[in-house]
């Protein structure tokens, strides 16, 4: 028998070796002894049989080649030419994804090249000195799947931590290069651990309920987040949809009924957490169908009542909600009404008062009331007015004294100094700083060049000490804590009065006059204060007052035979509120000052009869009622539409004697006083005069409400009336009608041209001037520089004569009026503001009243900083000449002996702090300042 050799396979290997070769024949089992050889590298024999020849090449050490392959048989050589290709060695690029779990068998995918030469690919695992190893399947010559070889770790102590492998790598035939991969950061992680159902094992469940299997590193806290492993649940021998979180599974279960082995599978593990048991939807007897059915149709009887039942309400409550519906119409069109026709009226009024205002019509005070309200307000007869008042032997002393005093104000180093001084004493106090700011203002009216360059160089310092002492720089003159913000107040009340006289005065006397009308149209309570209509939620009567509006005729006082004054009164009016809406017509162009007081009048009713009846606040018909006595109205004297008044001073005549005792007469002109002056218009509580009872007698008078502070309340009275907000809406009635009027005066203001007028020069100048100094400090925050110009002019001199229009115009404000002026201050204080204002249903009635308005208002104030800023800037020259000019217009209007007089008074209280500031001062050195003033202080010596 002849021994052939026909083919080998595989026909190529890696150049390391390791691959078994098989080569087939006939008759290859003959003889003893078999020695294959690939070229030089020798074949390890494996086994043979009558076909096949197995043996396992060697590495070659010729590297890439194709050789002969040899067959001996007891060294007979077989003569066959077969050929084998050792080519280049596979190697392993990358392996995804570089993580398993301690019991391995997840999938692994693997890249390379050359893979496809390996017969049986292997991938291991050592650790702790044992070796784990796995199959995998070639794909192609660069993919191949492995399994994860299982890490050895003590089952006893399974660590809760991942754990790195010692060695890690493929055996790929004899290929030694890739047994320990270097390049990979293969991790393993602690193995998913099962808790069982329950200690039966046995899991109830209705049908198409999920299975939950609750457990631990469900999912391998992998960098990178998104690791997933393949769960298998069986329930019984079906699998179920299983969704997966790090402590449970939740497996629909699939539609089984009966107990099942549930059993799960992920990487090589198999764990069972027990059985459960799907309860069949059991089938019902018929004593049971029977009930349920009744019970069915004793239901549908019940819903049906029920939705009829709910129809019959639901068709009520429509009706009822329709009928609220057409209620809040009816209130919501009448307080439309209201505003339509306040506004009409008021209109008209305002077209009569307009037409009469040409100029001079407006009550304007002249410069020095004007300046002197501001300056020093509520001192009436102030020294500065009047002549310096010295015994005549030490007169031409202190004269001479006061002028040596005067150069020294006008030196800015001895003048800076001594304000300086002044302001770092402790007992100086705010009062102090005020008024020493406006005597200097005085002082220096007629030298307001001076006095401005003064100015500039104390706000200079004061923005300088607010950013030192790390203050937020919006509060730089947010109050008037400082002489230069009082003197920055009077500087602009001097140079802005011309502006006010020609521009922003008309519109504010309109609103003025607006507010009183629209006050006076309805009962105004003349004991709180109280009004019907008010834009003050303090200030609004807050219940029903039925009144009518009369027409009186007046007899004109000074010519009886001229036609009769017709005058719009209320019959709810008390006599004194009469006889001032009396006045108010008849003296309509004639200034507050300059008209007789109703106090000094009497009401005269001239009956149809031609008797004569004195009608009074209070008299023997006052009504009395448990404590409370009411003030006498034309209501409670019954005077028609139409009558014929007139007013005439107050006498004592036989009439008055029959008809009032005495004490009336004088408790009703004590109580008038009362009314007329209420408190200071500071606060708006302290505008409401206390009710004292009289100590006598223990009665409390009361007009149109009683005044909620008494606890004596009936029902009825002011406390149980229906929710008192309901009249908030006469607020917005107000302001409805009044808007006009807001809306004129707020864009007068902040315009920087309007009504032909041009912007003041001292406004830009100043705005300049703050920019400046922004600028010196790097301050570029806008909403800083716009609170600084808010804080130096709208709401240091335009609100106060918004709040106090008797500064400038020869009128009366009564405290309704002047609750209101507030309301609309509060309104251009927050126009000013950059802050955003969060309004809710609890803020402020004021806040929320003039809410829509305020951001367009705050446009206008943006605006008009921005237009200013882009005006060319004022030399110094121009402004100079404006100041003298100003000076010049104004020269005599104040005592300057008299104010410096004043001002010496604080050299003469600080003497010696004073002194010695001015001895450390370099400057005030060179120029004998302490000197000088010590020769001042001898002159004015009293003991001279």
């Amino acid at each position: 028998q002849t021994l052939t050799l026909s083919d080998l396979k595989p026909k190529r290997g890696p150049v390391s070796g390791g691959t078994q070769v098989t080569i087939t024949g006939n008759n290859l089992n003959a003889g003893s002894n078999v020695i294959v050889t690939f070229g030089r590298q020798p074949c390890l024999f494996y086994r043979r049989s009558t076909k096949h020849i197995v043996c396992n090449t060697t590495a070659s050490d010729e590297g890439f080649e194709k050789v002969k392959v040899s067959v001996r048989v007891d060294k007979a050589k077989i003569h066959q030419e077969l050929q084998y290709e050792y080519v280049e060695d596979p190697t392993i690029l990358r392996i995804e994804p570089e993580w398993s779990i301690f019991s391995g068998n997840t999938p692994i995918a693997v890249w390379g090249t050359h893979l496809d030469l390996i017969q049986n690919p292997q991938i291991r695992a050592k650790h702790g000195g044992k070796e784990h190893v796995n199959n995998c399947e070639v794909q192609n010559s660069t993919e191949m799947t492995c399994q994860a070889p299982a890490l050895a770790v003590d089952p006893n102590h399974q660590s809760e931590l991942a754990e790195r492998p010692e060695e890690f790598g493929f055996i790929l035939d004899n290929v030694q290069s890739l047994l320990i991969l270097n390049k990979t950061n293969f991790t393993y992680y602690p193995n998913p651990i099962f808790e069982v159902f329950n200690p039966s094992g046995i899991l109830e469940l209705k049908p198409g309920s999920p299975i939950i299997l609750k457990g631990k590193n469900l999912i391998p806290p992998v960098a990178g987040g998104n690791a997933k492993l393949n769960y298998t649940v069986l329930v019984g021998e079906k699998p179920c949809a299983v969704t997966v979180s790090d402590v449970q599974l939740l497996c629909e279960s699939p539609n089984l009924i009966g107990r099942h082995k549930v059993m799960a599978r992920v990487g090589g593990m198999e764990f069972s957490p027990g059985m459960v048991y799907i309860s069949p939807d059991s089938p019902l007897s018929l004593p049971a169908i029977v009930s349920i059915a009744v019970a069915g149709g004793l239901l549908i009887i019940f819903i049906v009542a029920v939705l009829i039942a709910y129809k019959r309400k639901s068709r009520e409550s429509d009706l009822t909600l329709k009928r609220l519906q057409m209620q809040m119409d009816n209130l919501e069109s009448r307080v439309a009404l209201e505003c339509k026709e306040a506004f009409a009226e008021l209109q008209t009024d305002i077209h009569e008062l307009t037409s009469d205002l040409d100029g001079a019509g407006i009550p304007f005070l002249d410069y020095r009331t004007y300046t002197m309200r501001v300056l020093f307000p509520g001192i009436e007869d102030h020294p500065v007015l009047r002549d310096l008042e010295v015994p005549g032997y030490r007169q031409e002393r202190v004269e001479k004294g006061l002028k040596l005093f005067a150069q020294l104000i006008n030196n800015k180093v001895f003048l800076l100094s001594f304000i300086r001084t002044l302001e770092s004493q402790r007992s100086f106090s705010m009062r102090d700083r005020g008024n020493v700011a406006s005597l200097i203002m005085t002082v220096l009216q007629s030298k307001l060049e001076y006095a401005t360059d003064v100015l500039k160089q104390l706000l200079a310092d004061l923005i300088d000490k607010n950013l030192e002492s790390k203050n937020h720089p919006k509060l730089l003159l947010r109050r008037t804590e400082s002489v230069a913000e009082k003197m920055l107040t009077n500087w602009f009340t001097f140079l802005l009065y011309k502006f006010l006289k020609e521009c922003a005065g008309e519109p504010l006397f309109s609103l003025f006059c607006a507010i009183k009308q629209q006050m006076e149209k309805g009962p105004i309570d003349s004991i709180t204060g109280e009004a019907r209509y008010s834009l003050s939620e303090d200030k609004l009567i807050r219940q029903q007052i039925d009144y009518k509006t009369l027409v009186l005729s007046c007899v004109n006082p000074d010519n009886v035979n001229s036609p009769e004054i017709p005058v719009k009164i209320l019959n709810c009016d008390t006599i004194t509120q009469v006889k001032e809406k009396i006045l108010d017509a008849i003296f309509k162009n004639v200034p507050c000052s300059h008209r007789p007081k109703a106090a000094d009048m009497d009401l005269e009713w001239r009956q149809a009869s031609g008797a004569r009846m004195i009608l009074q606040d209070e008299d023997i018909t006052t009504k009395i009622e448990n404590d409370w006595k009411r003030l006498n109205t034309l209501a409670h004297y019954q005077v028609p539409d139409g009558s014929v008044v007139a007013l005439v001073s107050k006498q004592v005549t036989a009439y008055n004697a029959v008809n009032n005792s005495t004490v009336s007469r004088t408790s009703a002109s004590k109580y008038e006083n009362m009314i007329r002056y209420t408190g200071s218009p500071d606060s708006l509580r302290s505008r409401t005069p206390m009710i004292t009872p009289d100590l006598e007698s223990g009665v409390k008078m009361w007009h149109l409400v009683k005044n909620h502070e008494h606890g004596d309340q009936k029902e009825g009275d002011r406390g149980s009336k229906m929710v008192s907000e309901i009249y908030l809406t006469r607020l917005l009635a107000t302001k409805g009608t009044l808007q006009k009027f807001v809306d004129d005066l707020f864009e007068t203001i902040f315009s920087t041209a309007h009504r032909g007028s041009a912007l003041p020069l001292a406004i830009k100048y100043m705005f300049d001037f703050l920019d400046e100094q922004a600028d010196k400090h790097n301050i570029h925050d806008p909403h800083v520089r716009h609170t600084w110009k808010s804080n130096c002019l709208p709401l240091r001199f335009w609100v106060n004569m918004i709040k106090n229009p008797q500064f400038v115009f020869d009128i009366h404000k009564n405290s309704i009026t002047d609750a209101c002026l507030s309301v609309v201050a509060q309104t251009f204080m927050d126009s000013c503001s950059t802050s955003e204002h969060r309004l809710g249903k609890d803020s402020p009635s004021n806040k929320l009243l003039y809410a829509k308005d305020i951001p367009s208002y705050k446009n206008w104030v943006e605006r008009y900083y921005s237009d200013i800023a882009k005006m060319p800037a004022i030399s110094d020259q121009d402004m100079n000449a404006y100041l003298a000019e100003q000076s010049r217009m104004h020269m005599n209007e104040f005592n300057t002996m008299s104010a410096l007089s004043e001002i010496y008074s604080y050299v003469g209280k600080y003497s010696e702090e004073i002194l010695g500031a001015l001895d450390q001062d370099d400057q005030a050195g060179k120029q004998k300042l302490a000197y000088k003033l010590e020769q001042v202080i001898t002159l004015m010596s009293i003991d001279s």
